[in-house]
């Protein structure tokens, strides 16, 4: 298998584990999530955050989906389940090939249209790939995305898109994005330990799934599609894609003996 991985047949999610063995680790993400069975708590501090947003930087065509970098600057993450400080690193999406799916985590088995990550590292690591190695490295903030009302602060994303339409493409963001503006009403959540949702899947995440889904439409869902994924020099797969990204979701992975918990707030 090449290390060239995706989410096709020949690369998917199913194969990831023959290069990167900690993908069949015990603590993988994402999980299907059974409301009947969690315990609720109430932590000490409210979980917070304070972004810049002025501080996006760029967006990048992956091959696997969009992802968006900022300058961790200024940001802050803490209270909930953290111990310690953590700074926006960057933030991406997870989509389906149709609107009935398209979210990593599921809900008593129901998935939504998509899945909004936004990315932070403990700053008592230096650097991201020393917070890899470390079971507290990352808290990643997963929101929900249904079907919907057009989102005005994830629009500015997609109005990147046709820039960035061939892998490997990256373009100054050009205009502010806040990051708190995807942040549900209802901030009560879900978090448990778990690990990186693409390869080499580290399990390295402090994982807070915000309950309450956001809307965006279908026209910007339809956008995200639209990314491909091989180069501009490249030669487009000969496959039922025909090279556009029309789904990068990995399935649930089993819970095991991991807790997952509750919060209000």
């Amino acid at each position: 298998m090449s290390t060239d991985w995706g989410y096709n047949s020949k690369n998917g999610p199913s194969t990831w584990s023959e290069c990167f063995p900690e993908a069949k680790g015990d603590k993988q993400s994402p999980i299907d999530i059974n409301v009947d069975e969690l315990k609720t708590i109430t932590p000490t501090k409210k979980l917070s955050w304070k972004y810049i947003p002025e501080n996006v930087e760029t967006i990048t065509n992956t091959g696997h989906g969009w992802t968006v970098k900022v300058n961790a600057a200024g940001s802050e993450l803490t209270g909930g389940p953290l111990k310690e400080k953590y700074v926006l690193e960057q933030f991406h999406c997870h989509w389906g090939c149709s609107d009935t799916q398209g979210s990593e985590h599921t809900i008593n088995g129901k998935r939504y249209a998509g899945e909004l990550h936004l990315v932070h590292r403990n700053t008592k690591y230096s650097s991201m790939i020393e917070a890899l190695k470390h079971p507290d490295g990352f808290c990643v903030l997963g929101i929900l995305l249904k079907l919907g009302k057009n989102h005005h602060e994830f629009n500015k994303v997609v109005a990147q898109v046709h820039n960035i339409q061939f892998k490997g493409q990256t373009k100054p963001m050009g205009v502010p994005i806040d990051p708190s503006a995807f942040i549900p009403q209802n901030v009560a959540y879900w978090t448990y330990q778990g690990s990186l949702t693409t390869p080499p899947c580290h399990e390295c995440v402090v994982w807070v799934l915000f309950k309450e889904p956001i809307e965006v439409s279908q026209e910007q869902l339809r956008t995200c599609r639209m990314l491909r994924n091989y180069c501009k020099e490249g030669i487009c797969p000969i496959d039922k894609k025909e090279g556009f990204i029309t789904e990068n979701f990995r399935p649930p992975l089993p819970v095991g003996r991991r807790e997952v918990l509750e919060c209000t707030h």
